[in-house]
């Protein structure tokens, strides 16, 4: 159900009358609607990648390599409440924040970001302990943030026999779901076990992933998923496959009772929608088949035996297979090694229990085409079209200079409802990486560059967070 504060519903009606970090963008900001404008309500961070409003015009804004907290009042950058050392190597850093659904009692908020080996900030990819990757709770005190616990660790080095180190695909994106329960997305982290739909690791002989263990989801294996929480780091009983982890017991079975989806590649955006309270996720490919899904109890989204839809499984193998693309970032898991039917893939998938199933995405890209952040418009304040509509931001400058997509959901908010008859499939059959064809008209704004979070701000306007611009932007009905 809809929940909407008295404060943002007054200010709402007062008003009614957005990988790695490059140069920032020349290119100013626009939306294709001439009703509506762009400004920016902050700047001169460096490398914002989300954020979290705690008052009127009063947010906490993620700094991904300095591992600081700013505040920003009022559109200016007043204090550091929060410097943390981190790690900011490739897709390592801060994260990640969500605010507890009581934040205003408690103050409590939760942050997500790679703890470095060296006791200060670093950006060597190989400065990084097994389970430096954490979601910690801290409490606001009204000028500062203070430690108050630990939530979860997880897995950060990528570094194995045969292939260079790597810090990609660790997700980071915190949300606190309309059921009061927090929700974490991690990506696969290199790894190939079960969570990857790999019964017999990535060698196919039963051997361990690595020199840690697995390919069971260990503590050290619990990648390529989205976990489901209490706010203080407990698991849920009604998780999807609570039972079924107690039935294996050990550190493998309280993971699998931590599972609300898993077989996700890698992502960096997560969002609740408002109205019916599902969870969306985005999910990048490596070159074919972008995803946006909505993701269900148990969901399966199948990699790394498919990206996209089941019924295009086919393309998919063709495009990883070719010259021009060959590989799936790991060297030791080839994509020859992919099923030669759907079918086959289908039957290849790890089940954790009864509730488990492999989904076709709500919209799929048929080449990469770069999805970041993802939000959705809680508010009527830019016109009654664009209310609870969801918005995708880019993780690439190379479309429309950091592009910006509208998609809107069918009156039961269970499937996207595109315009253009060329999606009716759900596929956007672009040509090329990078390309926008076939989602023309999903496109509502460009030059944003690489958008790393989308929240609606208590005046109800769309704030969008820029990694590459060091600013974030307002879009507001003019």
């Amino acid at each position: 159900m809809r929940t909407r504060s008295v404060r943002r519903a007054l200010a709402v009606a007062a008003v009614a009358t957005l990988a790695s970090a490059g140069a920032a963008s020349a290119q100013t900001p626009e939306v294709v609607d001439p009703n509506l404008g762009v400004r920016t309500a902050a700047s001169g961070l460096n490398q914002p990648i989300s954020m979290a409003f705690i008052g009127d015009d009063d947010m906490l804004v993620l700094e991904k390599g300095t591992g600081q907290v700013k505040r920003v009042v009022d559109g200016n950058v007043e204090d550091v409440v929060l410097d943390l050392a981190v790690n900011s190597a490739s897709e390592f850093g801060l994260l990640g924040i969500a605010l507890h659904p009581q934040f205003e009692d408690n103050g409590f908020v939760y942050l997500f970001w790679t703890h470095p080996n060296t006791g200060a900030d670093s950006t060597s990819i190989t400065a990084v302990n097994l389970m430096s990757n954490r979601v910690e709770r801290y409490r606001w005190t009204g000028s500062d943030l203070v430690f108050d616990r630990s939530i979860i660790r997880f897995r950060a080095p990528q570094q194995d026999a045969g292939q260079p180190p790597r810090g990609s695909h660790n997700g980071g994106v915190l949300r606190f779901g309309s059921d009061g329960k927090l929700y974490v997305i991690v990506g696969d982290t290199g790894r190939r076990g079960h969570t990857q739909n790999l019964f017999d690791g990535p060698f196919g002989d039963g051997s361990p992933d690595d020199q840690f263990g697995g390919p069971e989801p260990d503590d050290a294996h619990r990648t390529g998923v989205i976990l489901r929480l209490n706010a203080n780091g407990t698991t849920p009983t009604d998780n999807p496959f609570f039972a079924d982890g107690a039935a294996v017991g050990g550190q493998v079975g309280a993971n699998i009772q931590r599972l609300f989806a898993y077989g996700i590649r890698n992502s960096f955006g997560m969002a609740v929608d408002p109205v019916s309270g599902a969870l969306w996720e985005q999910e990048n490919g490596d070159d074919s088949f972008s995803e946006l899904n909505r993701v269900e109890p148990g969901m399966n989204s199948g990699w790394v035996q498919i990206m996209g839809p089941a019924s295009r499984f086919a393309e998919f193998k063709q495009i990883e297979t070719s010259s021009t693309f060959f590989g799936l970032q790991q060297i030791r898991w080839p994509p020859t090694n992919l099923a030669d039917t759907a079918q086959e893939a289908l039957d290849r998938m790890v089940s954790f229990g009864p509730a488990a199933h492999f989904k076709d995405p709500e919209l799929s890209w048929k080449y990469e085409v770069g999805p970041g952040g993802i939000g959705f418009l809680d508010s009527p304040a830019l016109g009654l079209r664009y209310a609870d509509d969801l918005f995708m931001g880019g993780s690439r400058t190379a479309l429309e200079g950091g592009h910006l997509f509208r998609i809107e959901l069918n009156a039961a908010r269970l499937r996207v409802s595109p315009s253009d008859p060329r999606l009716k499939d759900r596929v956007a059959d672009n040509v090329a990486k990078w390309d926008i064809t076939e989602s023309e008209s999903l496109l509502f704004g460009r030059n944003f560059g690489i958008v790393t979070d989308i929240q609606t701000g208590p005046n109800g306007n769309l704030y969008v967070v820029s990694l590459t611009n060091g600013a974030l932007y307002e879009i507001f009905r003019r």
